[in-house]
């Protein structure tokens, strides 16, 4: 195969401007303030294997893919000094995962045995534990995360600004884009929550969230949310169970002309719906461009479930994306009172849904990368020469194989490797392995 050098873009290729003035076009997230320029030392990833069977050399500079040739082939020649070389042998190359729906504001903070009162909320309690959340889940591949921060009650805005210093602090290894969550919004308990939410968007929240489901006015509250949202020109992305049908439609027709767009979730409650009355509300959902978003680990606190009288569902995925819908997957706890164990690991959430039946380990990766860059306004990623330089390499062969034992991972953002991670299984004092021909160890 010949080297595939940049090309004009066709219809429905990456844009190939710089992605900040695709966001700021779009209105939708936006990349740290003054962040750090893209990688100019080239790096080569060598010997690496596609989804589709290939096996390839791929270059990376100035923050995007340069060129993708047969394995060796880009290797030949003079090679630009001070270059990195990557073997990515046994390596499945992919475009990196993106969190949609996290809560780093609350993560790592679920209590440990014989602790008691709430978790710390200073600011810089918030920016640590967003810093450690956000590192962690671009360990496991995320290179982009929009996280939801309650504003508001006794906390104010001091937790979103905490989030914002932590983004700053990130700029250059991972992109992390905020939604300004306030509980209430309607009547005179959401008044100052209402100003606030307009003062958190002059911050830098570039999403307006929140929760209809816990206000006295669900419909009042959505209005306010997207009245807001209008006024700045930011996406919407809003909490709820999705159990009952006729709000979910008033929201669908309020929310069809908005643009940037709108995103629900988590809509467990959708599942617990006669199947006619979800599909309705699935086209419903679909005509109005509206994206769900699942979260296949476990719930978040900000709906206050699940509880004995309402057990904890995932969201309907086969049955909205037959509609149409436009389904990605989240994180959403991270260790925390809503979920102890919460991994944050994007491949786990495509794992679960491919084990549960929702949809083909493709499909499921698809909903963790290319659906949820696409809901968050990030530009198109495919490990293709001229889109941007965000990639995972798991060891493995395949996207299935990728999903369920995939351990050992080399993360790349902005054309740079950022994170490695590497895992060695031995087994010991096994005579098997000799009587077989087995190997002692594997890498995952």
């Amino acid at each position: 195969m010949a080297d595939s050098q940049p090309q004009e873009p066709r219809d429905g290729d990456a844009p190939r401007d710089d992605p900040r003035d695709a966001n700021k076009k779009a209105g939708r997230d936006k990349p740290p303030e003054s962040g750090a320029r893209e990688s100019s030392r080239p790096v080569m990833l060598c010997s690496a294997r596609l989804a589709d069977g290939r096996t390839v050399d791929v270059r990376l500079g100035d923050g995007r893919i340069e060129a993708v040739g047969t394995a060796g082939s880009l290797a030949e020649g003079p090679q630009p000094p001070g270059g990195t070389r990557v073997d990515l042998s046994g390596y499945l190359l992919l475009p990196a995962p993106a969190d949609p729906h996290a809560h780093y504001d609350t993560a790592m903070t679920a209590l440990s045995p014989g602790s008691d009162g709430p978790p710390r909320t200073a600011p810089e309690d918030v920016q640590r534990r967003t810093t450690e959340a956000a590192l962690l889940q671009l360990g496991q591949g995320a290179t982009a995360t929009r996280t939801h921060v309650h504003i508001g009650d006794v906390a104010g805005l001091r937790s979103l600004e905490a989030v914002l210093q932590a983004r700053r602090a990130l700029r250059g290894l991972v992109e992390l884009s905020t939604v300004a969550v306030p509980r209430l919004l309607t009547g005179v308990a959401g008044a100052d929550n209402l100003s606030m939410l307009r003062d958190a968007v002059k911050m830098g929240a570039t999403v307006i969230g929140g929760c209809p489901d816990l206000d006295p006015d669900p419909a009042g509250y959505v209005d306010a949310v997207l009245e807001v949202a209008a006024e700045h020109g930011c996406a919407v992305d809003l909490h709820t169970d999705g159990d009952d049908p006729a709000r979910l439609s008033r929201l669908a027709a309020a929310a069809g002309g908005l643009r940037p767009g709108v995103a629900i979730g988590p809509c467990a409650g959708l599942a617990r719906l006669p199947h006619k009355s979800a599909a309705r509300t699935a086209d419903r959902l679909a005509a109005a461009g509206v994206t769900v978003v699942c979260l296949p680990q476990g719930d978040c606190g900000v709906l206050e479930r699940p509880s004995a009288a309402v057990p904890s569902r995932v969201a309907p995925v086969r049955l909205l994306s037959a509609a149409g819908v436009s389904v990605t997957a989240g994180s959403g706890a991270l260790r925390d009172a809503a979920n102890p164990v919460g991994r944050g690991d994007p491949l786990e959430a495509a794992y679960l849904l491919a084990s549960h039946g929702e949809a083909r380990p493709e499909a499921a990766y698809d909903m963790i990368c290319g659906q949820a860059r696409a809901t968050m306004g990030l530009p198109e990623v495919r490990v293709e020469a001229g889109f941007p330089a965000e990639l995972l390499a798991v060891r493995g062969t395949e996207v299935a194989g990728a999903l369920s034992l995939a351990y050992s991972r080399i993360v790349v953002h902005r054309g740079r490797v950022v994170a490695r991670t590497s895992a060695v299984r031995e087994f010991c004092d096994f005579t098997g392995t000799s009587e077989f021909d087995l190997p002692r160890q594997s890498q995952g």
